[in-house]
């Protein structure tokens, strides 16, 4: 498998695996997130990603959306705490029309006033969606809680008091900040030609004035853990229990990665499964998620149980990962923890537009791709040591914070 790379002269990075797949799949990622918001500009990131599609120099509103989607491509788009992307998949043919309305839309959205009132109105409810939602809350408000006064801390969508105030003026002023040339990535999987691929890039790309950035992101100083119990109107528990993690640079950041599908991965047979579900039947959602960010990290446990057996689902958790904080992993615990998460992430891989992502945010965290053989034979060497070394710092007890959602 071949990774392919090209920088423009303004900055932007193109990287491209060819498959010969009859769908293509071209991303734009930019490093830019809702932690690059100052203070009055929450939510600005995310609605951006809303916004861009509504008309551009050359396009109506329903031109754009009609530009991909009419030729049977999906098109969508995300943001998170540290990038925004605009993805899209489609018949191999079609790479020209991608590549155009990307640019287009990225370097010559007019945002009309009436459409960003309008969309002021979707993101709202999008915001209210999430209150309804407490499985899905939880974890933006431990993480608010996590990183409390840092802009980790602060949720994606922004605050209604802070959507209502965006205005065109505000949304170009951070695109003109924040949309540096140096920090965007156009990630590619499909049937073409990388020579192709690159002249289609340039003819759109290339011709933006290189905006290179100058201002590092404000670092992350851990707290002190913390414990909230916050009245709801829920009808089941929801809890998360979780702690500071390691950045994208950190080397233990495999060995965590490994932890976390052991205790609480996609197998019905994960540690913390077996213990809360098929044990004692507590719970019937259970999960571990790591997210690493820059320079810092986030390790989480969330239960979803019966409201009575809060208590006995913490000290089942706790009892598993002392397990995991006591004693090194036997070497045929080891062999079946690496063979696990390693065929999980192969099935992952067999996503061309999961790769692309993947790809797009491996070139702007280390400017480079690594096969998935390398990711593999990382894994493999791993030893029982590393693991409960990292095991012994993340899952302190004393360090662990906890966020429930408790029946009013």
């Amino acid at each position: 498998m071949q990774y392919l790379n090209h920088t423009l002269p303004n900055g932007i990075r193109i990287v491209h695996r060819h498959s010969d797949m009859l769908v293509g799949h071209l991303a734009v990622m930019v490093n830019t997130g809702s932690r690059d918001e100052l203070p009055g500009e929450e939510g600005h990131a995310h609605f951006i990603e809303h916004v861009i599609f509504k008309g551009t120099g050359k396009r109506r509103l329903h031109q754009v959306l009609g530009h991909l989607e009419n030729v049977g491509a999906d098109l969508n788009a995300y943001t998170n705490k540290e990038e925004t992307c605009i993805h899209a998949s489609f018949l191999n043919a079609f790479y020209p029309r991608a590549i155009d309305l990307f640019a287009d839309i990225l370097f010559n959205s007019t945002f009309p006033e009436k459409e960003i009132e309008r969309e002021k109105d979707v993101v709202l409810d999008e915001i209210n969606s999430y209150k309804d939602s407490p499985s899905e809350l939880i974890f933006d408000e431990f993480e608010e809680m996590l990183f409390k006064g840092h802009p980790l801390g602060k949720p994606i969508l922004g605050s209604p008091a802070s959507v209502r105030k965006i205005n065109r003026k505000r949304i170009i002023s951070f695109l003109n900040s924040h949309y540096n040339t140096d920090q965007i990535v156009i990630s590619s999987v499909g049937n073409i030609s990388f020579k192709r691929l690159i002249k289609l890039v340039t003819a759109s790309f290339g011709k933006i004035p290189a905006n290179l950035r100058n201002r590092p992101r404000q670092a992350f100083i851990p707290l002190p853990a913390k414990q909230e119990i916050l009245p709801k109107r829920v009808f089941q528990t929801h809890c998360i229990i979780g702690n500071i993690a390691f950045g994208y640079a950190d080397p233990r950041r495999t060995a965590l990665a490994l932890l976390t599908n052991l205790l609480g991965g996609p197998a019905m047979n994960s540690r913390l499964s077996m213990a809360l579900r098929e044990r004692n039947g507590i719970s019937y959602n259970i999960e571990s998620a790591y997210t690493p960010y820059s320079e810092t990290g986030s390790f989480m446990i969330y239960l979803g149980i019966d409201n009575g057996s809060l208590d006995k689902a913490i000290s089942l958790v706790h009892q598993e990962l002392k397990k995991l904080f006591d004693k090194k992993l036997g070497v045929l615990q080891l062999h079946t923890a690496k063979q696990q998460f390693i065929g999980q992430l192969a099935i992952s891989f067999e996503s061309n537009l999961n790769d692309a992502l993947s790809m797009a945010k491996s070139i702007l965290v280390y400017d480079k791709v690594d096969t998935h053989e390398v990711l593999i034979n990382k894994i493999n060497e791993l030893n029982a040591a590393e693991i409960q070394e990292v095991a012994m710092q993340v899952f302190k007890p004393e360090e662990m914070s906890m966020l429930v959602y408790k029946k009013r």
